[in-house]
């Protein structure tokens, strides 16, 4: 059964986002501080985090930074702060989407699915592992590895990574990957685009090969 850890210390959300998940037939962990959410991530098999910025304890930023290192498990930051910079910041180190307080629980429960799917994905060809040149991934685990050396990716930065692979030489437009990814109409997204395409291409970057190709005026390329 698919698990969603909510880490999130006002009751009144947390009652809500437990009851909404609940109702959609998902399992929840329950947490209410960030040193409570580490533990019981550490102890289950957790599909997708929902995490509140400020917590007792170890705050949301610490949380993320911390299972980041060693898990691409999605994170779906839920916060009351909605400036640019800090959603930008949030992406950058690791998130997977951005939800602002007070939300709709429409909207929760479509971000959280999107997450799931992505998550879930398999190739088109259901290999168990993906070889590109010094790239491996087993589809089973979700583990990417460059040179036999594990790569950390998030949610969304495995998914572009295997729209790539499933496209190889193909150059893809920013309104491609971001209607692939997301799943939604792309609308201006070039920003967000452009961040996490710099961050998987650091992070594959390990061997010294820069695997995606900038078109300039048109998209990427896997080459």
């Amino acid at each position: 059964m698919t698990t969603v850890l909510i880490i999130e210390d006002d009751m009144a959300i947390h009652s809500l986002m437990k009851e909404t998940l609940e109702l959609e037939n998902l399992n929840t962990l329950s947490a209410f501080s960030g040193t409570e959410g580490r533990l019981l991530f550490q102890q289950n098999q957790v599909d997708l985090v929902l995490l509140d910025l400020m917590l007792p304890g170890m705050n949301g930023e610490e949380f993320l930074q911390e299972i980041r290192q060693k898990s691409g498990v999605p994170v779906i930051v839920i916060s009351a702060k909605s400036d640019q910079d800090t959603k930008l910041e949030l992406l950058t180190n690791g998130a997977d989407d951005y939800l602002t307080k007070p939300f709709d629980v429409k909207e929760l429960l479509a971000r959280v699915h999107i997450q799931l799917r992505h998550a879930s994905k398999v190739s088109v060809n259901e290999q168990k592992e993906i070889h590109y040149k010094n790239i491996r991934i087993d589809i089973e685990t979700r583990d990417v590895f460059v040179n036999d050396h594990t790569v950390h990716l998030t949610g969304r930065e495995y998914a572009i990574l295997l729209l790539f692979l499933e496209h190889p030489q193909k150059v893809l437009s920013r309104t491609n990957i971001y209607e692939s990814v997301w799943n939604e109409p792309y609308f201006d997204s070039d920003k967000t685009i452009n961040m996490h395409i710099s961050n998987l291409r650091n992070k594959l970057n390990y061997d010294d090969t820069n695997y995606i190709k900038t078109i300039w005026g048109i998209g990427f390329k896997f080459d």
